[in-house]
């Protein structure tokens, strides 16, 4: 089963999450960016401290 096939088959028990992130020192949801702002976002690696 690939990936998509399981994720038809689970639809029923997702639930949609709001994604937020910290912008100019306040949060804001990713969804209310525009189209090209979220695919900066998108293109983001995580900051891993060692």
């Amino acid at each position: 089963m690939n990936r998509n096939e399981k994720l038809q088959k689970l639809q029923d028990k997702r639930t949609r999450c709001v994604v937020y992130t910290r912008v100019m020192g306040y949060h804001r949801p990713v969804e209310s960016f525009n189209i090209g702002k979220q695919a900066e976002h998108r293109q983001r690696k995580p900051f891993i401290e060692r």
